[in-house]
C-alpha cells in the first residue's frame, strides 16, 4: 500500500569546499539541532525520451536511511507531493506495477528503466524549536553518479525541507544564512537533472520563451494532475485551471501559433475540462447547499433538505468522475496529452511567429484587457446573464494574459493588472455560481416536492437566496469599470 505526503524544500548549490555556518544561526531561538550521516543509494527510472524528467516527475529506489523504499516525487504548486510504497519481496529491479499504473499517462503509456544511480553521503541537521518540533531538515549531500556514458562527475547541494512546526519564514532565513556562507540558490530542480545534464539548450528564446515557459508550467500542471487522479486524488480543479491557462494562452496570442494545430489543441482542452467540469460542479454546489443549509433555522428546514441535495449530488458526482477514469485510458486522451508533450518540446508556430517581441506581446496582453472592459461594460448595460458569463470568461483570459507577460513588466505591474481582472472575475464568478445554483435548485425542489415524505418549502428558500446572490452580483459590477 503506497502513502503519501507533501514536501516543501530549497535547494542550494555548494562548493566543495564550502563551509556550513554554524547552527546556531539557523536554529530558532531556544531550538536545538541534532545531526546524523547516511549514505543514500538511488536509482532512478524513467522512459528512453525522459518523458517523466519533461514533466518535473522523478522515480526512484533508494535505500540507505529511513527512506528506503520506491518514491514518486510529483509537482504540487510551490511544493512536491511524494507518493511511496515499500521494497517488495521480489523484483526489486522493476518499478512495481502499482506505481507504474499510476505514472502511465505522464510515462505516455512507455515503459520505464533504470537511467541513473546516485550515491550520495549525506549529513542530516534536524532543526527543532523550543518545544521539539521540527522546523526543518537540512541536508548536506555530496553526491557521485554512476550512469551510462558518465564522466564520474559529481557535485555538492544543500536541501532544506520544511519541517511540520515550521513556516515559509523559516525557509527563507535559513536559505538567507546559507547564501551570506557562501551557497548559492540551486540551478537544477532534482538530484536527476544535474546527473543527466539534461538541461537542454532552449528551443525557444526571448519573447518565444516566455509564452513557452508558461504554457510548460500549465502542461506540468495537467501531468501532475493525471497522476494524483490515477491515485485516487483530487486535483480537479488545479487541472481546470491549468488548462483554462493552456487555452486562454492559445487563444489571446493566437496569432504566434500553427493556427491549424492550436485550434484542434484548444478545441480538445475544451473536451477535457468540460468532463472534468461534471465533477467540480458537484463539489462546488454540494459545498455551497450544505453550508447555506447549516446556518437555516431548524423551523425553515423543512424535511430531509440535506440528505436529498448530498445523495442527488453526490451520486452524480460519482458517476461523472467514473467516466473520467474510464476517459484516462481512452485513446482521445492519450492523443491529447502526446499533443502536450510535443508542444513541450517545441512549440508549434505561425509564420513569422520567430520575429515576435516581448514588446509585441506586452501589446497583446493589453489588448486582451482592453476587450475585458467592453465585455464588462456592455454586460452591465445589457444585464444578461450570458453576457456577463461571457465578460467573466474575457477577464480571466486578460488575467492569464498579465500572468504570462509578468517577466516582460515585472512583478509590480504584471501584480496590480492581475488584481484588477481577479476582482472582476470573482464577482462575475459569483453570480454565474449563483445562476447555475437556483437552476440546480430548482431542479431539486421539484423532485422534493412530488416526494411523499418532503417539502419544497426549503429548496423554494434557497433558490430565492442565490436569485437575490445573483442580483447582489450584478450591482457590484456596475460599480466596477475596467
Amino acid at each position: 500500500m503506497d502513502s503519501i505526503q507533501t514536501e516543501r524544500e530549497d535547494k542550494f548549490d555548494a562548493a566543495a569546499d564550502f563551509v556550513l555556518p554554524p547552527l546556531e544561526q539557523v536554529t530558532t531561538e531556544g531550538g536545538s539541532a541534532e545531526t546524523s550521516e547516511v549514505q543514500l543509494i538511488s536509482t532512478y527510472y524513467d522512459t528512453d525520451e525522459l518523458d517523466l524528467l519533461r514533466r518535473g516527475i522523478t522515480v526512484r529506489r533508494r535505500r540507505g536511511d529511513a527512506d528506503t523504499g520506491w518514491h514518486a516525487k510529483v509537482p504540487a504548486e510551490k511544493a512536491r507531493t511524494e507518493i511511496r510504497l515499500p521494497l517488495g519481496q521480489g523484483d526489486d529491479e522493476t518499478v512495481p506495477d502499482e506505481l507504474a499504473g499510476i505514472l502511465r499517462g505522464a510515462a505516455l503509456g512507455k515503459p520505464l528503466h533504470q537511467v541513473a544511480t546516485l550515491v550520495s553521503l549525506r549529513r542530516v541537521h534536524v532543526l527543532s524549536d523550543s518545544d521539539g518540533g521540527v522546523v526543518a531538515e537540512l541536508a548536506d549531500d555530496s553526491v557521485g553518479v554512476d550512469v551510462a556514458g558518465s564522466d564520474g562527475h559529481g557535485w555538492r547541494e544543500l536541501e532544506v525541507e520544511l519541517g511540520p512546526s515550521g513556516s515559509e519564514g523559516d525557509l527563507k532565513r535559513i536559505g538567507k544564512v546559507l547564501k551570506a556562507a557562501g551557497a548559492s540558490r540551486g540551478l537544477h530542480p532534482s538530484k536527476l537533472h544535474r546527473a543527466l545534464r539534461s538541461d537542454e539548450a532552449l528551443v525557444h528564446t526571448g519573447a518565444l520563451g516566455v509564452v513557452a515557459d508558461y504554457l510548460q508550467q500549465q502542461t506540468r500542471a495537467v501531468f501532475a494532475g493525471d497522476v494524483y487522479l490515477r491515485r485516487g486524488l483530487d486535483p480537479i480543479h488545479s487541472t481546470r485551471v491549468a488548462i483554462r491557462r493552456y487555452r486562454s494562452t492559445l487563444r489571446v496570442f493566437g496569432d504566434v501559433f500553427d493556427e491549424e494545430r492550436a485550434v484542434r489543441l484548444e478545441s480538445e482542452l475544451s473536451w477535457y475540462a468540460s468532463i472534468l467540469g461534471e465533477v467540480r460542479d458537484r463539489q462546488v454546489q454540494r459545498a455551497r447547499f450544505a453550508d447555506v443549509v447549516a446556518g437555516l433555522p431548524d423551523h425553515l428546514v423543512l424535511g430531509p433538505v440535506a440528505a436529498r441535495i448530498e445523495n442527488d449530488l453526490l451520486a452524480e458526482q460519482i458517476r461523472f468522475r467514473a467516466v473520467v477514469a474510464a476517459e484516462l485510458d481512452g485513446d482521445r486522451y492519450r492523443d491529447l496529452l502526446t499533443e502536450l508533450a510535443a508542444w513541450s518540446r517545441a512549440i508549434p508556430l505561425d509564420e513569422g511567429a520567430s520575429k515576435i517581441s516581448e514588446d509585441e506581446l506586452d501589446r497583446v496582453a493589453r489588448k486582451a484587457g482592453k476587450k475585458a472592459g467592453k465585455r464588462v461594460a456592455a454586460a452591465i448595460d445589457g444585464g444578461d446573464d450570458d453576457a456577463l458569463h461571457r465578460a467573466r470568461k474575457a477577464a480571466k483570459r486578460a488575467r492569464y494574459a498579465a500572468e504570462l507577460v509578468k517577466p516582460i513588466v515585472g512583478k509590480k505591474e504584471a501584480k496590480g493588472r492581475i488584481a484588477r481582472y481577479k476582482d472582476i472575475q470573482e464577482i462575475l464568478g459569483e453570480h454565474q455560481d449563483a445562476v447555475v445554483a437556483a437552476h440546480s435548485l430548482l431542479v431539486l425542489g421539484r423532485k422534493a416536492g412530488v416526494a411523499g415524505d418532503e417539502n419544497g418549502f426549503t429548496f423554494g428558500l434557497m433558490y430565492a437566496r442565490e436569485v437575490q446572490a445573483a442580483v447582489d452580483a450584478r450591482n457590484e459590477i456596475s460599480g466596477y469599470a475596467l
